[in-house]
C-alpha cells in the first residue's frame, strides 16, 4: 500500500495555534501525579503523551493503563514502548481500585497495552480490575478502552461479564490507512469486535475513535462513520493526530477546529448519541460528560 502524500514543509513549521496546550499550574495536578506514583500505576496520560494530561490531572482525573507499559504491537502513531512485556501484576487491579477511591472519581477509564503474549489478550486482567473497582465503589461508572483481543469471543465475553458501563475500542483511522497506522490490527476485525459486543450485550454502550491528519480523505472519514454506525457504535471521538517522536508517522495535515466542528455535526446527523470532535480530543477526553449512568 502506498504511503500518504506528505508535504515536507508541514513538518518544518510550528504547530498551529489551536494545538497549543496549557502547562500545569494547579496543585491538584501534582497531587494526582504523586498518587499515581505512590500506587505504582501507569496512566495512558503519560505513556501515550496525551496533550490533555495537564487539564485532566488538574481536575483530579486520569485514565489508568493496566497490564504494564510495554506493548506487543508497534503501531506507527503510538508513543507507548514496544518490547517484551513483563508478567502481569496480580495486585494491580486492587491498586487501580485504590487510586479510583483516593481520587474520588465518578467516571473512570481503564485501558491497556496490547498483550498478544497471553492467551486471552489481557481480558481477565481487565475484568479483575473492573471487579475490584466495583467492589470498592459500585456507583463508579467504568469505561474500558480495549485492544482487539484478536477477535476472541471468550475474551470479549470475559470483559462484558465484569459489567463495564462503556465498551470502547478505537478503529484509529480509515480502512485504507490501517495497515500503515496500526501494526497487526485489521480494520474489519475492529468493527467485528464492536459488532460482537452489541450481539452479546445489546444494551452495552459502545464507543470508538478516529485520528485525523494522517492522510485520510473526507469521504473515507464519512465511510468510517457509516461503518461504525452499522456496527451499532453510539459514541464517537474525533481528534488530531500528533506525532510523538520523529520515529513515528508524520502529520500529513493539521485539521482546523471549524472542520472538526463540521465533522461532529455530520456524525450527529448520522445517528451517534454523543460526539466529541476537536483537535485535542482523545478517547477519554471529558469522558464523564457522556457517562451513561448519569444519563
Amino acid at each position: 500500500m502506498p504511503s500518504p502524500k506528505i508535504d515536507p514543509e508541514l513538518h518544518k513549521s510550528k504547530k498551529p495555534d489551536w494545538i497549543k496546550v496549557r502547562l500545569p499550574n494547579n496543585p491538584v495536578f501534582f497531587s494526582t501525579k504523586d498518587l499515581v506514583s505512590d500506587l505504582r500505576l501507569h496512566t495512558v496520560c503519560e505513556s501515550a503523551q496525551c496533550p490533555n494530561r495537564w487539564e485532566c490531572w488538574s481536575g483530579g482525573t486520569a485514565t489508568f493503563m493496566i497490564a504494564g507499559e510495554r506493548c506487543t504491537r508497534a503501531c506507527g502513531f503510538c508513543a507507548v514502548d514496544t518490547a517484551k512485556p513483563l508478567p502481569l501484576e496480580e495486585d494491580e487491579p486492587q491498586r487501580v481500585a485504590e487510586g479510583v477511591k483516593r481520587l474520588g472519581l465518578k467516571h473512570v477509564v481503564i485501558t491497556a497495552v496490547a498483550r498478544d503474549d497471553v492467551a486471552d489478550g489481557g481480558a481477565d486482567h481487565f475484568a479483575r480490575t473492573i471487579e475490584a473497582i466495583r467492589a470498592s465503589d459500585s456507583a463508579v461508572a467504568i469505561e474500558v478502552l480495549v485492544p482487539d483481543f484478536n477477535g476472541k469471543d471468550s475474551s470479549i465475553r470475559r470483559v462484558l461479564d465484569a459489567r463495564p458501563d462503556i465498551f470502547n475500542h478505537n478503529i484509529e483511522t480509515v480502512e485504507r490507512l490501517t495497515p500503515l497506522v496500526r501494526s497487526r490490527a485489521k480494520y474489519r476485525l475492529s468493527l467485528a469486535v464492536l459488532r460482537r459486543v452489541k450481539e452479546m450485550e445489546p444494551g452495552m454502550m459502545t464507543k470508538s475513535g478516529i485520528m485525523l491528519g494522517l492522510g485520510e480523505t473526507e469521504n473515507e472519514i464519512f465511510e468510517s462513520m457509516d461503518d461504525l454506525r452499522e456496527a451499532g457504535v453510539q459514541v464517537l471521538t474525533l481528534g488530531q493526530y500528533l506525532r510523538p517522536t520523529p520515529n513515528h508517522l508524520p502529520v500529513v495535515e493539521f485539521v482546523n477546529p471549524e472542520t472538526f466542528q463540521l465533522y461532529g455535526e455530520i456524525a450527529r446527523n448520522k445517528g451517534f448519541t454523543f460526539v466529541a470532535s476537536a483537535p485535542l480530543v482523545r478517547s477519554s477526553y471529558h469522558a464523564g460528560e457522556f457517562n451513561p449512568v448519569a444519563r
